[in-house]
């Protein structure tokens, strides 16, 4: 018989599998690199909590589990929903932006126009970004649950909403610049997707995990001056001129 947190931790990763998978069938063949058309709002928000649950729930692990000794009880679950709805308010704010951008300007982010420019300057802000005492703040708390628990404990099942919520929101805090860099790179993208989601498990669970955040940082603006000044050298990545001369 399992012990309580080595089932949370067995149906955690097992959640996380079935959303890489099924994340891997809808996304594939829909890389479109940089600027991917993001779909209706429903079909995105579908693959985008699929996406962030793949991405997110092992390097929330700890956290959970920690969840789970003090609850013990069934309101882990509610907690991991907190945390995914914080995500989904990150997704829709991404969305809502990219609309804006699309209706707005759309000639603007033409790869044949300044694409190539406005994904190495999104990489660029992301790798930035990880130097910013906000960034080291929420890594920090991401890396250190225990603290967030004493300090910010709420009873029954809206406390645990809440708190997963919470977490989720320091979560976002922490990783909103790589998953900036996602988009940058190709929202449909699964190699960009397993590269990003492994940077994030690295940073947030690894040891000296603020080091390797100042590590991504380097070759993220390393990144972004390829991307913006020779896009044809960066492995996998999708460029949308050659997605439109293919068809």
């Amino acid at each position: 018989m399992f012990t309580r947190p080595l089932r949370v931790t067995a149906t955690l990763l097992a959640a996380a599998l079935v959303a890489w998978v099924v994340a891997a069938q809808r996304m594939r063949g829909m890389d479109a690199g940089p600027g991917t058309e993001l779909g209706g709002l429903g079909w995105y928000l579908g693959i985008w909590v699929t996406m962030t649950a793949a991405m997110m729930l092992p390097s929330a692990a700890p956290m959970v589990l920690t969840y789970a000794r003090a609850a013990r009880d069934a309101r882990t679950w509610v907690f991991v929903l907190g945390y995914l709805v914080a995500w989904t308010a990150y997704g829709l704010a991404a969305y809502g932006l990219y609309r804006l951008v699309a209706w707005w300007a759309p000639g603007w982010v033409a790869w044949d126009r300044e694409g190539p420019y406005v994904a190495g300057a999104a990489l660029a802000v992301a790798g930035l970004y990880q130097f910013s005492p906000l960034k080291e703040g929420c890594l920090r708390r991401c890396r250190g649950p225990f603290r967030h628990l004493v300090h910010g404990w709420r009873e029954g099942g809206i406390g645990a909403l809440q708190m997963g919520a919470e977490h989720g929101l320091f979560c976002v805090g922490c990783c909103w610049g790589l998953m900036l860099a996602l988009f940058a790179l190709g929202a449909m993208s699964l190699f960009w997707t397993a590269v990003v989601a492994a940077a994030i498990f690295a940073e947030k669970i690894l040891p000296r995990g603020l080091a390797l955040a100042r590590v991504l940082a380097v070759a993220l603006v390393a990144l972004g001056l390829l991307v913006a000044l020779t896009p044809a050298h960066v492995p996998e990545l999708t460029q949308p001129t050659q997605m439109r001369m293919g068809r």
